[in-house]
């Protein structure tokens, strides 16, 4: 019997056991708004300069979420000081309203791509930072307070 649940045991822990991502991190919004002047900022430090990553933004949204999709500014900046910035779009919802996250309730967990094969070269901090760019259609003016964004992450994994 209890090799039985020593096999189950170590079944759970291979399954549950994520050896590819290396780095996660969230930013919690406060009670889901967040604002066009909030630049959510992420430190990486410590990645191994030899090894290829893909970094992807974990987006949790609510059903006050009342887009289909999202617009991101995103800039790395390198240890140099050298920024990449870019602008970014991604669906959120089907045409039919439904959620393309994942999760159960009124949670959903968008993962993102944001650079795919990318190598960490120099040594020191790399800097990611997210604003939100959103504006209803026709208008020239951003949204102030976007409603329905929970927390914004950041996942880093090892490519196969």
């Amino acid at each position: 019997m209890a090799r039985k649940w020593g096999v189950i045991l170590a079944t759970v822990l291979a399954i549950s056991c994520d050896t590819k991502t290396v780095y996660t991190e969230y930013r919690s919004l406060n009670n889901g708004v967040w604002s066009a002047t909030d630049t959510l900022e992420f430190g990486l430090k410590a990645l191994d300069s030899t090894l290829d990553y893909n970094v992807f933004l974990n987006v949790r949204n609510n059903n006050e979420f009342a887009f289909s999709n999202l617009l991101l500014i995103t800039e790395l900046e390198q240890p140099s000081g050298e920024t990449v910035k870019d602008t970014l779009e991604y669906e959120m919802a089907l045409p039919d309203g439904s959620w393309l996250g994942k999760g159960s309730g009124s949670i959903k967990e968008s993962k993102l791509w944001f650079r795919e094969n990318i190598v960490f070269p120099d040594s020191g901090v790399y800097h990611i930072r997210v604003i939100h760019a959103m504006r209803k259609n026709g208008q020239v003016e951003g949204i102030d307070a976007l409603t329905g964004i929970t927390d914004v992450g950041i996942q880093i994994e090892k490519t196969d």
